[in-house]
């Protein structure tokens, strides 16, 4: 049996269908019993305003850091089938309301660009509710070929971040 190395994995946490808390809490206690995963770190929860389409509740939003020896395809198929215990529906419109929505944000240091897996995440340098929570965990952490969290984060506007 061969061993991979452990890579440093961020997670961003959204919910804002049937009780996002819940789901929220739920999420980040299940990516800590992922197998070959060790989940090391996890912000505060934060309440966020929607982005997306009109009419959505308010989403709950954490960041997760952890160590994997999972493949990046691996890694995101575990976290897919944790998205669908929480039951959800990949059928709506794009950034409509779910139930669970877990963004592999950075895989260490690499760069991926396929069919399944952009990473780092497209959207993640224009999100406050990826940044803030974020920057709890690792600021100094460098998102290849954007900067580190910090950086990113002064570009956004934190303050409509709500603590739950």
């Amino acid at each position: 049996m061969s061993t991979r190395r452990w890579q440093p994995v961020f997670v961003g946490v959204g919910s804002n269908l049937d009780n996002p808390l819940q789901h929220a809490r739920q999420a980040l206690e299940e990516l800590g019993n992922l197998e070959q995963t060790s989940l090391v770190l996890t912000s505060l929860l934060y309440n966020s305003d929607p982005v997306g389409p009109a009419g959505q509740f308010d989403y709950v939003n954490a960041v997760a850091g952890m160590l994997t020896q999972l493949a990046p395809l691996e890694f995101l198929d575990a976290l897919q089938a944790i998205e669908h215990a929480h039951h959800r529906d990949r059928s709506g419109e794009r950034w409509s309301a779910r139930t669970l929505d877990l963004d592999i944000l950075a895989y260490s240091n690499e760069k991926i660009e396929s069919e399944r897996l952009t990473v780092p995440h497209k959207e993640l340098h224009n999100r406050n509710f990826v940044l803030g929570p974020w920057m709890d965990i690792a600021p100094d952490f460098t998102v290849v070929g954007l900067g580190t969290v910090r950086q990113l984060a002064r570009r956004v506007d934190l303050g409509t971040l709500r603590v739950l």
